[in-house]
């Protein structure tokens, strides 16, 4: 594939990253964790991606973190906040409403 095409994929499932890790992080969840969880849905995201991500989506209320301590590695858990349930419930009603439009102007 030629890279406008690749650019223009990467474009249309950038916010699906979003929408997600929202939806996934319902149940607590850290970083690497989160990176495999992705992958075995279809999510291909690198942790360059990822990381910046959860540190935005925490800093705007979406997501709350905890680290936890009790293993020989501290890891950060992330979870969806209320804010971000909202968020998500709102963002897949949208997503719904476009896979619908989309199939409408596809046939």
């Amino acid at each position: 594939m030629d890279q406008s095409f690749d650019t223009h994929r990467q474009e249309l499932r950038r916010g699906t990253v979003v929408l997600a890790c929202l939806l996934l992080l319902r149940a607590p969840g850290y970083g690497y964790g989160l990176l495999e969880q992705l992958a075995a849905h279809g999510f291909e995201t690198d942790a360059n991606t990822l990381y910046p991500l959860l540190r935005r989506l925490e800093k705007q209320g979406f997501l709350t973190s905890e680290w936890d301590t009790g293993q020989s590695r501290p890891r950060k858990f992330y979870r969806t906040s209320e804010a971000g349930k909202r968020l998500a419930d709102t963002l897949l009603q949208d997503w719904h409403a476009l896979a619908d439009a989309f199939a409408a102007v596809d046939d």
